[in-house]
């Protein structure tokens, strides 16, 4: 089967406690752009928040499941310990050090690990983030930060990096990677006594790169707030949406076959650590049911579940994100 390969990150998707603090945080502290407010489609009596760069083009996206009764996150292996976002420069860097001091968010030093400048913080839940430079980068292109934002365009976060996992049995997600999912290994480096083994995939670079610890010494890890529900990877369209479809059933793995989620079409299954991974096409986009002005204002509802706007309002806390 001709297949393309996968063209980097398209989304990461978390979990949030609180959706008012969460939508606080993230725009006004981090000065992302809320371009969707909807619903979780499995469960819509929780929201479901898209933050991205100006219009939430594909690779820019980071993603918010509320759930309301979450309890602490217990930190282990077999999953997705941090979400890089992607900055302009290593001076945008030194910038973001001294917001997020200014802010009081938890943050290190700025390191350079991979070749890369890096600054490692958590959120208010113990989410667990670094920005990266891109002032090195060369491969996928980031986004464009909003010009409204509550941070200067020139140090705006512009994308999503690599997303690291931490596995238990590295030799089995990176056989997966390699000859299932058409990734390279393109070499390792050191992290607080760690090796990360790098993986690309189409044009490489920050916005299609899978970063990999493997520990033996902890246990596996216990979701909640401040934890990673799943990563999802670019593919072009519906049609080579489909080919994946086949794929993993020729692969043997289990999957949920082609799903429809209106502002993409999405392909869900899991790595053999178990880590949910999502394969998502680039469009159609959050313009097909809001203009861009006004993405992310009001509770966007696909025309699959529109019809029951009045029960799925009624059961969510109503969310002020109207763009000031």
């Amino acid at each position: 089967m001709n297949m393309k390969p996968l063209k980097g990150q398209h989304h990461v998707s978390a979990i949030t406690a609180n959706a008012q603090k969460n939508y606080e945080f993230y725009t006004r502290i981090l000065g992302m752009r809320l371009v969707k407010k909807t619903v979780n489609q499995d469960d819509t009596t929780m929201y479901h928040l898209f933050y991205a760069d100006e219009r939430g083009n594909p690779g820019t996206d980071l993603t918010f499941f509320e759930i309301k009764n979450a309890g602490r996150t217990y930190r282990g292996t077999d999953s997705i310990t941090c979400t890089f976002l992607r900055v302009p420069s290593d001076e945008s860097l030194l910038y973001w050090k001294k917001r997020l001091a200014e802010q009081d968010v938890l943050h290190e030093e700025i390191r350079e690990a991979n070749g890369k400048k890096m600054l490692f913080f958590e959120d208010f839940e113990g989410q667990r983030l670094a920005l990266v430079s891109d002032q090195n980068n060369k491969g996928v292109k980031g986004g464009r930060p909003w010009d409204r934002a509550a941070v200067p365009p020139s140090h705006g976060i512009i994308g999503l990096g690599p997303v690291m996992l931490t596995v238990s049995d590295l030799g089995s997600t990176a056989n997966l990677l390699t000859e299932g999912m058409q990734y390279r290994r393109r070499g390792e480096y050191s992290l607080d006594e760690d090796t990360v083994v790098v993986f690309e995939t189409g044009e490489g670079g920050n916005g299609a790169e899978i970063h990999i610890k493997e520990r033996h010494d902890l246990p596996k890890q216990r979701p909640g707030r401040g934890s990673v529900h799943h990563v999802a990877f670019r593919v072009e369209n519906e049609d080579e949406l489909r080919k994946w479809v086949r794929k993993l059933k020729e692969l043997r793995i289990a999957s949920s076959g082609f799903v429809e989620r209106y502002y993409f079409k999405s392909l869900y299954f899991r790595e053999p650590n178990g880590i949910l991974f999502e394969l998502a096409t680039d469009g159609p986009g959050f313009e097909a049911d809001e203009p861009f002005e006004q993405l992310g204002e009001k509770l966007a509802l696909p025309p699959y579940i529109e019809d029951r706007r009045e029960e799925i309002e009624a059961k969510i806390k109503p969310l002020d994100t109207t763009n000031e």
